[in-house]
This record gives C-alpha cells, sequence and structure tokens, in this order.
C-alpha cells in the first residue's frame, strides 16, 4: 500500500529495520546482557520491540533498570555487539539497488540513527553502502540523544535542505516522532520491526510495506 507519492530533494534513513536487518545480532546482544546480569532471558517477539530506540531506554522500560544500571548494561551490550553482533546482519533485499538508483539521480541521502556513529558508520562500511550517503549522524556516548534531537542535529549540519521537500524514513514510531517533531515528511516501512498498529497509530506522511514501494514512493 502506498499513501502517497512525493519526490524528495533530501532523504534521511534510519538504519536497524530499514536498511538493514539486524535482529540476529541485537537479540542475541540482548540475550547476552541479559544472561550476564542474571536477569530473566525473553521471547525473541518481546526482544523486536527493543530494536529502534535508545537501548538504555530500552533497558529501563523492560528490565526496571535505573538509569546507571541502563548504562552499564548497554556499555555490555556494546562490547558484545562490536566483537560480533553488529556482523549478525544482513542488508534487506532491494536496498543496495534503490540506495544506487536516488544515488545516481544525485538524490542527497543522510542516515539518521539511534546507535553509536562509530558502529553506524562500521556497518555501513562492512556491507557497503557508506558511499552513498553524504553524511551519518547517531548517538554519541558523552551525551545520548533520542532520535527527535538525532535528526534535529542531522538537519541542522545540512541547513541548505532543511527548507525543501525532506523526508525521514523509518520502522518505528520513534523515527516518524522525530520527523513530526522536525517539521518534515515522514515515510514508514512496514517491513522492519514496527508492528502495521504501531505505525499507523504514529501518523506517518506515507507508509509502505515493502522496498519496492519505498521505491517507487522516492524515485517519483
Amino acid at each position: 500500500m502506498i499513501a502517497g507519492l512525493g519526490r524528495f530533494d533530501l532523504v534521511l534513513f534510519d538504519l536497524d529495520g530499514t536498511l538493514t536487518d539486524s535482529s540476529r545480532g541485537i537479540i542475541n546482544g540482548i540475550q547476552y546482557v541479559l544472561s550476564k546480569f542474571g536477569m530473566q532471558e525473553q521471547s525473541r517477539e518481546r526482544l523486536l520491540e527493543w530494536i529502534g530506540p535508545p537501548l538504555a531506554d530500552s533497558f529501563r522500560t523492560y528490565c526496571s533498570l535505573d538509569e546507571h544500571e541502563a548504562r552499564q548494561a548497554e556499555t555490555v551490550f556494546r562490547e558484545y555487539y562490536i566483537r560480533q553482533g553488529m556482523y549478525e546482519n544482513a542488508v534487506f533485499p532491494g536496498i543496495p539497488q534503490l540506495l544506487d538508483k536516488l544515488w545516481q539521480r544525485g538524490t542527497p541521502m543522510l542516515v539518521a540513527t539511534s546507535k553509536y556513529t562509530p558502529i553506524a558508520e562500521s556497518i555501513l562500511e562492512h556491507f557497503g553502502l557508506r558511499p552513498y550517503f553524504i553524511g551519518v549522524v547517531g548517538n554519541n556516548e558523552a551525551a545520548p540523544a533520542g532520535k527527535v534531537e538525532v535528526v534535529e542535529t542531522a538537519l541542522s549540519k545540512w541547513k541548505s535542505a532543511v527548507d525543501r521537500n525532506v523526508v525521514m524514513v523509518g520502522d518505528r514510531k520513534h523515527d516518524i516522532a522525530a520527523a513530526h517533531a522536525n517539521g518534515i515528511a515522514s515515510a514508514a516501512v512496514a517491513y522492519g520491526f514496527g508492528s502495521a498498529e504501531e505505525l499507523h497509530n504514529a501518523q506517518p506522511t506515507y507508509m509502505v510495506d515493502s522496498v519496492d514501494e519505498l521505491g517507487k514512493l522516492l524515485l517519483v
């Protein structure tokens, strides 16, 4: 289902659940943390809900950890993830071809992610996607930020595009909320980790069910 068509001067992409299926590595990493901290393991279906928001927020929400404990858990997760988890990952079929078509057309693209920026950069380099993007904006350890702030930072670094036709592409309600908060359009992708109900309730500007439909939206 395509809720609308448009042509954009700047496209912001989320990473997890939008460009790559990172579920295996993230879930393995969370299970590693839960085991190391002696906490009860959770089902894969439940852990899919963790993917998207900053991980420390998920540890607070789903494990009732305080701020300090959540940061400790996040540090242990990151150790696992850097060692092997970020490579337990796969690019969604059709994404490289879509990015190449947008790049060939001259459409500027950014990655705006809740991941720490160096990890996001490494993943994009590993899969050969980094050359398509004019920048990668994520979190940093010194001052962790939510998705609203990540998108705001991305837009502030490319001011020439802010007043034109900009869209945020993502698979969770946090991506859509960040677009709303920053006054830009949003495209929800239903092939990622967010449920159809979650995405509909977030009220995106556009909603697509597949990478093919996303291409039809962005390439018109």
